[in-house]
């Protein structure tokens, strides 16, 4: 057996697990007493509701100072992101350079060795 087929067995098994759950909990749940299920229903909610409205934190001003929080750190992140292939840009450029003199340098040692071989 490999790992697709066990992983597939447990799915399976965990399927008819919540199944057999569900079937279980049908009788209990049909039991309960109905309610509203509004949210804003209970005094205490629309309380609570109209405090968070009225709230500094929830105002416009909090969604713009979020949106220029997370906009600065996206700006230093591109930045640094920046900076770094800079550097990597420059020491690229570095070898490059070395190694084009190298070339060049063994060009002329083997001129000069050909000349006085000849």
């Amino acid at each position: 057996m490999n790992f697709e087929q066990i992983s597939q067995i447990i799915l399976i098994f965990s399927f008819l697990g919540m199944i057999i759950l569900v079937f279980r909990k049908i009788p209990v749940l049909a039991e309960l007493p109905k309610t509203s299920g509004k949210f804003g229903s209970n005094a205490k909610f629309k309380e609570i509701k109209e405090k968070i409205k009225n709230s500094k934190y929830f105002k416009l001003d909090f969604f713009e100072t979020f949106l220029q929080k997370i906009l600065s750190k996206i700006r230093i992140l591109s930045l640094k992101i920046e900076n770094k292939m800079a550097d990597w840009l420059k020491k690229l450029r570095e070898r490059s350079q070395k190694k084009k003199i190298e070339i060049e340098d063994n060009y002329w040692k083997e001129l000069k060795k050909n000349k006085k071989e000849k």
